[in-house]
C-alpha cells in the first residue's frame, strides 16, 4: 500500500496531515509515502524534508490511502477514484458535510471526528490534539486583548490582583484554557454541565463553578439541555459571569448549533475591558453577540470568535494530528503491511463513515 499527503487548501488552513518523523516512521514498516509538493510549507516544511525522511514529491492522489486534515472540496473529491481510502477531519455530523459525495464517489472514507474515545484509541483522538491546541492559544489570545495583567503583580507603586478567568465547557480544549491561564497567574475557574469533569477542573488548580445542573451525554460530550435546565443556567451564569475578567468558551454538542451560555445581557453586566474569546463560533457561538470569526466590541467588552486555532500553530498541530493518523494507519495494516481494515474493530467501524460493502453483501 501507499499514503498520498495532500496540500490543503481550505483558507487559512496552514497543517499537514503528515511530517518528516511520520513518514520515515512509515517508510520504514515498507509503506511508501508520496507528499504533493508544497504541502508542507504552511507549517514551515520544505519538501527537503519530506524527501530526507524518505517519501517522494509527486501526485498524493496515485496512493491507495490519501491523508489530508480539512475536508476536500469538490474539485479534489473528483480526484479520489473509486475503493480509494481517505482519511481526515470530514465534519460527518455537520449539515453541509461532503459524505454523500465521497460515498458517491465509491470512497472509503475515515473521519477522525468519529474515533470513538475510549482508551486504546487516545493515541488517535485527534479531537484532543487538536483541542490541546486551542485552548492554550485561546488564553493567549485572551491576554493579547485583556486590558489587564493577569498575573498578581507586587510593585513600588502597589499591587495588581491577578485577572479572574472563567473558562466554560471544560473539555480538553477547556481543560488546557485553565491550565494555562493558571500558569499565566489568573485565577481560574471552570463550569461544564457534567459535574463529574469537576475532580479534572481542581486537578489543574481551578475552582469549580456549580449551577446544579447534570447533562451528561453520550460519548464524553455533553447531551442537549432541557428548556427548564436552559432557562436555569442561562440565570445563573448570566449572575457569574459578570463577575470575570476573561470568559473562554468551548462548549459544543455534535451535529447541532452551539449552546449559548453569554448572552448580551451578561457581556453589558461585565466590566469594561473585558474579552469573550469563543471558540463555538463555527457551529454559531457560545455568546449571543459573538460574530463568527470576527473580533468585535460590545458594551466596552472584546468579543472575539477565531476559527481554526490550530491552523495559527502549524508545526506543533501538524507534529500531533500526524502521529494521531499513524496509529490509525498502524492500526489498519495487517501484519504482512497491506492495507486490510478490520470492521470488527470498534474503532474502524466507527471512524469509517463511507464505505462499498455491495461485494461483502454478495458473499
Amino acid at each position: 500500500m501507499s499514503v498520498g499527503v495532500v496540500r490543503e487548501t481550505a483558507s487559512g488552513e496552514r497543517r499537514v496531515a503528515l511530517v518528516p518523523k511520520v513518514v520515515e516512521a512509515l517508510v520504514k514498516k515498507g509503506v511508501p509515502v508520496v507528499v504533493e509538493s508544497g504541502a508542507g510549507l504552511g507549517a514551515l516544511i520544505p519538501d527537503e524534508l519530506f524527501t530526507a525522511a524518505g517519501a517522494t514529491i509527486g501526485d498524493p492522489y496515485g496512493a491507495d490511502v490519501v491523508v489530508r486534515v480539512a475536508a476536500p472540496s469538490d474539485d479534489e473529491i473528483g480526484k479520489l477514484r473509486s475503493g480509494q481510502k481517505l482519511i481526515g477531519f470530514l465534519a460527518p455530523r455537520n449539515a453541509d458535510n461532503k459524505i454523500g459525495a465521497l460515498s458517491a464517489a465509491g470512497v472509503e472514507a475515515y473521519a477522525v471526528e468519529a474515533i470513538p474515545r475510549i482508551s486504546r484509541a487516545q493515541v488517535m483522538d485527534a479531537l484532543s490534539s487538536q483541542g490541546n491546541v486551542s485552548g492554550y492559544k485561546s488564553v493567549i489570545v485572551a491576554a493579547d486583548l485583556s486590558t489587564r495583567f493577569f498575573p498578581m503583580l507586587t510593585t513600588a507603586a502597589g499591587t495588581v490582583k491577578p485577572a479572574t478567568v472563567l473558562v466554560l465547557g471544560v473539555g480538553v480544549a477547556g481543560l488546557q484554557a485553565l491550565a494555562t491561564a493558571k500558569r499565566l497567574g489568573a485565577r481560574t475557574t471552570g463550569y461544564d454541565v457534567r459535574p463529574e469533569v469537576a475532580e479534572q477542573v481542581l486537578s489543574v488548580g481551578a475552582q469549580w463553578l456549580d449551577l446544579g445542573i447534570d447533562a451528561a451525554g453520550e460519548g464524553g460530550y455533553a447531551r442537549e439541555l432541557t428548556a427548564e435546565e436552559r432557562e436555569k443556567q442561562q440565570q445563573a451564569l448570566e449572575d457569574a459571569i459578570k463577575g470575570f475578567d476573561v470568559v473562554i468558551t468551548t462548549a459544543l454538542v455534535p451535529g447541532r448549533p452551539a449552546p449559548r451560555l453569554v448572552t448580551a445581557a451578561a457581556v453589558e453586566g461585565m466590566k469594561p475591558g473585558s474579552v469573550v474569546v469563543d471558540l463555538a463560533g463555527e457551529t454559531g457561538g457560545n455568546c449571543e453577540l459573538t460574530e463568527p470569526g470576527e473580533t468585535v466590541v460590545k458594551h466596552d467588552v472584546t468579543i472575539t470568535s477565531p476559527l481554526n486555532l490550530p491552523a495559527t500553530m502549524p508545526e506543533h498541530s501538524s507534529e500531533l494530528y500526524a502521529k494521531n493518523l499513524l496509529a490509525l494507519i498502524e492500526l489498519m495494516l495487517d501484519d504482512n503491511g497491506a492495507i486490510a481494515p478490520d470492521f470488527d474493530d470498534e474503532v474502524i467501524a466507527a471512524a469509517c463513515v463511507t464505505r462499498d460493502v455491495s461485494e461483502e453483501a454478495k458473499v
